[in-house]
């Protein structure tokens, strides 16, 4: 399963692909809103693990779009924040995100969320 993660920390970035790649995923990197928007044509993934405070477009702003363009619409999103004060859960949800994440987040515990999430979407659309 392939996996890209957004986000602008580089050691948040690194430890994010470091587990989730040792848990057997695919993963592609972007540090940017825009840069995803590359990663993703290039690349399309099943998840997006998206830092919701991220320079220039914010991580909201990017689930907007992904989920109003029919070709990105159905990517899961897990919402991953340090700022919940400013990034609420009911925004992220209300967004489109499927799953919402306050950091510090259980590193040991991210595939298997992952998998979780991707699971939910499966049992929907069943």
């Amino acid at each position: 399963m392939k996996v890209l993660v957004i986000e602008d920390h580089p050691a948040e970035l690194k430890l994010a692909h470091h587990v989730l790649s040792a848990a057997g995923y695919k993963v592609n990197e972007a540090k940017a809103a825009e840069q995803a928007f590359a990663a993703i044509q290039d690349d399309r993934p099943q998840v997006i693990l998206l830092d919701l405070s991220l320079p220039g477009m914010d991580g909201l702003t990017l689930v907007h779009r992904l989920k109003a363009d029919p070709a990105t619409r159905d990517i899961h999103v897990i919402a991953i924040t340090s700022f919940p004060e400013k990034y609420s859960k009911a925004d992220a949800l209300a967004a489109g995100c499927d799953a919402y994440l306050v950091k510090p987040f259980s590193t040991r515990d991210l595939p298997t969320q992952v998998s979780a999430v991707v699971g939910r979407g499966r049992e929907s659309q069943a």
